[in-house]
């Protein structure tokens, strides 16, 4: 579920008010019906973003004769699903001690595998369905463009390996075999893993509303629930009742009813350069689909696109006072600028480079910034979400183990550790307001003092202690 400024209950969002993704899909996705009038259900999904589109798609792949319907604010992909940079990543937010406090070691490796697996899962839905959204598997890579970034690559490594992880998982590749998979000026080293894929995020959320669908939901859009109470959703036009109701409205739960401090709604920057022709390409040696990260404090995020663009993410506002969520607009030139400036500090070729489109995306982090999914049975409530800016991959997973957990299909996903609650709330305004910005700046400063002296900053390790990270 999601909100805007720019539209009201029963009347959608433009496309281009959505992010320069969905602007680009052709032709452009229908509207559905809002609800007309109260109505029952077996299943009643909250929120038609990546994690209701899978529930719905996995139950109703389980049980066809199930009633599901789906109630969406605007449109289905609206919120993150439609705005995100795209990357379908075989990891989930939290740290491996969470995951190990809860499950033990065998656990951790559990849910590592399980994300890593959701990878070609969304592949063989993806060719089953037909879903054109430029699907291409083709790794990630974290370059290293100082000497420190290398010795905390490094660091990273050893702790992966200690982790399980072996080669074939992550591999740390010298300047040679970092330029040669992408010529990023100055590199020094890189990690590459093969868990990895890139995707159109727009057009995957429309092809799985499509998917959904022929299997049987029901989904109406511009239709806002304003409360959930056990077997109830409520909106203006009517109300839900069902078995089960599955809250699966991530950075957007603070429209809910009681719900203003169950998830952080942090916001990421977009851009997308023009269209790129192969000599760009070659010049880059970017010649496959790797998605790219680099290794500072506030890294950025990076494709390049089906359609041959870059597009890249981070930085911008990360929350709004009151976890206000209204950045369906353009997002401050100065955060778009300074994505291009990082842009063209990675590829200098790229200086006069132009940019089509900006947007926002809304991302939820639950206090133990780790996802989680459940059933309430006594009162009927689920749940899924906090992902943390990892959720097109983690979203899938949390589908299928939805749909186990609702259907009490005791399964391998029904005994990985993030079965449980979201945790604590986070605290009032004004702390949580103070405490993201203040983490923010001092990871700002920290990359600063740590381009400038070529030490790890102390600030740095203290803002990543305090955010969880």
């Amino acid at each position: 579920m999601s909100k805007s400024t720019a539209g009201t209950a029963g009347q959608p969002a433009s496309s281009r008010a959505i992010s320069f993704w969905y602007s680009q899909l052709d032709p452009t996705p229908p509207h559905r019906q809002h609800l007309s009038g109260s109505r029952r259900a077996d299943v009643c999904i909250v929120g038609a973003g990546y994690t209701g589109l899978w529930t719905a798609y996995e139950l109703l792949r389980r049980q066809p004769s199930l009633d599901v319907v789906v109630l969406e604010a605007e449109v289905a992909g609206f919120g993150a699903s439609g705005r995100n940079g795209g990357w379908v990543e075989g990891m989930v937010a939290g740290d491996r001690q969470h995951w190990a406090g809860i499950g033990g070691r065998e656990g951790a490796a559990r849910m590592a595998q399980a994300i890593q697996d959701a990878v070609d899962e969304i592949g063989r839905v993806v060719a089953v369905e037909s879903i054109d959204c430029g699907f291409r598997k083709g790794g990630s890579l974290k370059v290293a463009q100082t000497e420190l970034e290398v010795r905390r690559l490094r660091a990273e490594l050893e702790e992966d390996r200690v982790w399980g992880l072996g080669p074939d998982d992550v591999a740390l590749l010298d300047r040679d075999g970092a330029a040669s998979r992408i010529a990023v000026d100055g590199v020094l080293a890189a990690t590459y893993t093969p868990h990895c894929a890139r995707v159109q995020p727009a057009a995957l959320a429309v092809g799985l509303a499509g998917a959904g669908e022929r299997a049987g939901a029901v989904i109406y859009e511009s239709t806002p629930v304003t409360r959930i109470d056990p077997g109830i959703a409520h909106t203006p036009f009517g109300d839900v009742r069902a078995s089960f109701v599955v809250r699966a409205t991530e950075g957007y739960t603070v429209s809910l009813e009681g719900q203003r401090r169950a998830m952080l709604p942090l916001t990421s920057c977009v851009i997308a350069t023009e269209p790129l022709g192969p000599e760009v390409w070659e010049q880059l040696g970017w010649s496959g689909a790797e998605t790219m990260w680099d290794a500072r404090r506030r890294y950025v995020y990076l494709q390049r696109s089906p359609d041959d663009r870059i597009v890249i993410g981070g930085r911008g506002v990360p929350y709004r006072f009151a976890s206000r969520t209204d950045a369906e607009g353009p997002p401050p030139a100065d955060s778009a600028l300074a994505l291009r400036a990082r842009l063209v500090e990675l590829f200098p070729a790229l200086h006069d480079v132009r940019i089509d489109g900006a947007w926002y995306g809304v991302l939820g982090a639950p206090r133990q910034w780790a996802p989680a999914v459940g059933v309430d049975r006594a009162t009927g409530l689920a749940w899924a979400g906090g992902y943390v800016g990892q959720g097109v991959a983690a979203a899938n997973l949390a589908g299928r183990t939805l749909a186990d957990l609702l259907l009490e299909t005791r399964s391998e996903l029904t005994e990985l550790p993030w079965v449980g609650t979201m945790g604590r709330p986070w605290p009032p305004e004004p702390i949580r307001f103070a405490a993201v910005r203040g983490v923010n700046a001092m990871l700002r400063f920290a990359d600063r003092a740590e381009l400038a002296s070529g030490r790890t900053s102390a600030v740095g390790h203290l803002a990543h202690l305090i955010s969880g990270r």
